[in-house]
């Protein structure tokens, strides 16, 4: 393993910018984790505290601004195939748009802390037609929240980590050892994750065939269609399946309490 200390210390600005601009268009690296080795160098090399913070936060805006553009001429494109490598497709466009929905801009202000929502963000906001001024303000700021934050954990527990490995070798081979264990770490848990996802029990499909012919069955009057689109998708004059209802997906609570029980309801979105 090479002098991981030494390489930040020269090239920290790069490594940074690379790892916060990939986790802001959606690949799962761990830019808390760079955040914190930045931060953690600056007392000690000759990195800096302002300049690690404006390279971090520009870096994600840039890849923030690349999905917001990308998912406002996309739409659902964009948003399915980032959902195709998420912990749970099944739910992941779902749960970001609920935190759009119920506090609209101010999402982007702790997207950022939260796996998952931090990349589908952008994407959703430009497909949900946000103005371009108010995206970039809200985003810069949940941006420098983020980076901010553990970037300056960073600094303020660099003696402390300075302590805990004393007796090492080099302060070089001790970042290494936190880097190298905290990736290891951040690994371990996104296999959990992904693996405890799929252990779930997937939503049931039903080929479109399927449900035309169980449609012209004896037993349609059995069977119940819903059309639950979400998020700008549902266009109150736009067509539907002949009969069926119309179901609001962030309101299920209520909207569940009148659905017959004696029938087969069968759900379509986008």
């Amino acid at each position: 393993m090479t002098d991981l200390l030494s390489s930040i210390s020269h090239y920290g600005y790069f490594y940074l910018a690379v790892v916060c601009f990939a986790e802001a268009i959606g690949l799962p690296l761990p830019a808390a984790l760079a955040l914190l080795t930045a931060g953690a160098v600056v007392p000690y090399r000759d990195l800096h505290l302002y300049l690690v913070v404006v390279v971090g936060v520009l870096s994600m805006i840039v890849g923030d601004v690349i999905l917001y553009f990308t998912g406002r001429a996309s739409g659902w494109a964009l948003l399915g195939l980032l959902c195709r490598v998420s912990a749970n497709p099944e739910t992941c466009i779902l749960r970001s748009a609920e935190y759009f929905y119920r506090r609209g801009k101010q999402t982007l202000l702790f997207a950022k802390f939260i796996p998952g929502i931090n990349s589908m963000s952008p994407p959703l906001a430009g497909s949900m037609k946000m103005r371009l001024g108010d995206f970039l303000q809200f985003d810069a700021v949940g941006a420098f929240l983020y980076v901010g934050t553990y970037s300056l954990v960073g600094y303020l527990f660099s003696d402390a980590l300075r302590a805990i490995t004393r007796g090492l070798r080099s302060a070089g081979f001790a970042a290494e050892m936190i880097f190298a264990i905290g990736l290891g770490a951040y690994v371990v848990y996104r296999i959990w994750i992904y693996r405890k996802y799929r252990l779930l029990d997937v939503i049931p499909r039903v080929p479109v065939e399927e449900v035309a012919r169980r449609l012209m069955s004896d037993h349609a009057q059995n069977l119940l269609i819903a059309d639950v689109r979400s998020h700008g998708y549902y266009d109150a004059d736009s067509e539907r399946i002949a009969g069926s209802i119309r179901i609001e997906p962030n309101n299920l609570v209520e909207e569940i309490k009148n659905l017959p029980k004696e029938r087969e309801i069968y759900l379509y979105c986008t």
